[in-house]
Order: structure tokens, then sequence, then C-alpha cells
């Protein structure tokens, strides 16, 4: 193991702490200032008040954008999950024409930007499936963040099939099980930790996404984020959106700790 000295470590030890600092002081300020009693969000805060709070609480709009993001982030998890565990049984399980092409093809939507897959599903949706009477809606909000909610599910699975050794599937269909009673009782066990941790990350994912969203939510639909961005533009409603903020902080460590502990255990195995 690499020793340090005691110099290296104040060092290394201070370079921590300011990464740290520029990290979650802004996130400590939006969390005070969804207290603060002024409309705008300043510092120093001169009061407190639970104002916002309540003023968030009774939003109409505010209620219909947090139903639609999740709504939107269930189901793009939902198609994550099938489509992404099977694209990983595939790749990993048969050797086929193309495969390293297949593989690049299903990552790459993580490593495009926003905006031109926005723009491509945008002009997809509108130029060539409206003219043959094909409304997507709703649905083409699904669609889009399926497109890359499925790389998490795909990493995921498909790292921890690479590392699952095929002798007991064998020994299992040696035993008189059905490949069903195989995938249930065998398979599935082994890859499952990876399975739910893949789809906690899609699912985060989705929630989150902002540029996508944009080019391919029906007019008069708002998810989550949208709705704070439109609402940062009225001065007087950003409070409101600092509680907001706060609330999807203190949500975000759920997921966050959920898929450490779910990867944690993979690594154990």
């Amino acid at each position: 193991m690499l020793r340090l000295s005691r110099p290296a470590k104040v060092v290394l030890g201070l370079i921590v702490a300011v990464v740290l600092l520029f990290m979650y002081v802004p996130l400590a300020l939006v969390v005070l200032n969804s207290f603060n009693q002024a409309r705008i969000a300043s510092w120093p805060i001169t009061g407190f008040s639970l104002e916002w709070w309540g003023k968030a609480l009774t939003s109409e709009p505010l209620r219909a954008a947090l139903w639609n993001s999740v709504v939107v982030g269930l189901g793009a998890t939902a198609a994550a999950l099938v489509l992404g565990t099977l694209v990983a049984f595939a790749l990993q399980r048969f050797a086929f024409f193309g495969k390293q092409s297949v593989n690049l093809l299903v990552v790459l939507p993580i490593a495009l930007p926003g905006v031109v897959t926005g723009v491509a599903l945008n002009n997809t949706y509108n130029q060539i499936l409206e003219p043959i009477g094909i409304q997507v809606g709703y649905a083409g909000m699904i669609i889009a963040h399926a497109t890359f909610c499925i790389v998490m599910v795909f990493n995921n699975v498909f790292a921890r099939l690479r590392r699952m050794s095929p002798n007991v599937e064998e020994a299992s269909r040696d035993l008189g099980a059905t490949p069903l009673q195989t995938f249930r009782l065998v398979t599935f066990p082994q890859f499952r930790s990876a399975f739910v941790a893949g789809g906690i990350l899609a699912f985060a994912l989705s929630f989150d996404e902002v540029v996508v969203t944009i080019f391919t939510a029906p007019a008069g639909v708002d998810t989550l984020p949208l709705w704070m961005m439109n609402q940062m533009a009225r001065p007087n409603e950003a409070s409101m959106v600092n509680v907001v903020a706060t609330v999807v902080i203190l949500f975000s460590l759920l997921p966050v700790w959920a898929s450490q502990r779910l990867s944690r255990e993979v690594d154990e195995r």
C-alpha cells in the first residue's frame, strides 16, 4: 500500500476540503434561502420564514409538474429495465456479426449532447410521425427519456453478467429445471442488485432531464425541472424554487445511498 508523508497528507486533505466546499456550499445556500423571508433570494438572510414552504405545498402547477416527472421517470425506467437487460444478455451470452457495433450504438445516446437527441426526436415526431397521423404526445417524452436510461441499466447488468459463472446455470439445467425456472431461481438472483441499481440510476437521470424534455414535451406539459427553470425567470418566485430544490436534494440522497449499497453488494459477490 502506498504511504504518504505527513505534508502530502495535509496538502491532499486541503485539496479535498476545497473541492467539497466548492460542491456543497452552493447547495447549503439553496437550503438556507428556502427559509428566506425575502421574496428574492439573497445573502446574508435577514429573516427566516416558512411562507414559501406553504406556497410550494399548495401550488397546483408544482404538483402537476412533479406528477409528470414521476410518471415519465417510471415509464422510462420500466422500458429501460426491460430493453437494457435484454440487450445486456444478447451481447454477453451470444456471438453474432456486428456485436461490437451494437454495443457502441446502445451506449452512444448517453454520450450524445442532450440537445442533439432532443432535436432528432423532435424532428422525428413532427416531420415523420405526425404527417401520417401518429400523435406521440405524452408517450414521446417517455420514449425520449428511455433512449438514454437504457444505458444505465445496460451498463450495470452487463458488468454483472460478465462476472457470473455459467456453471451454476448449467447445473440447474442438468438437474431438470426449465429455462424459466433457471432464470427465476438462479440467474436473476445473481444480477438482481445490479438490475435494481441500474433502475434507480435510470429514474434519477430521467427525473433530472431538462434539455431533451424541452424538445419533446407536449404543449402545456411541464416536468419538475422545466417548472423550476421557468420559475427562475420570475424573481419573485425564486424562493419557492429554492424550497423545491431543497426537497429534491433531500430525496436525491435516497437513490444515491441505495445505488451505492447495491453496487457494494455486487462487488462483494
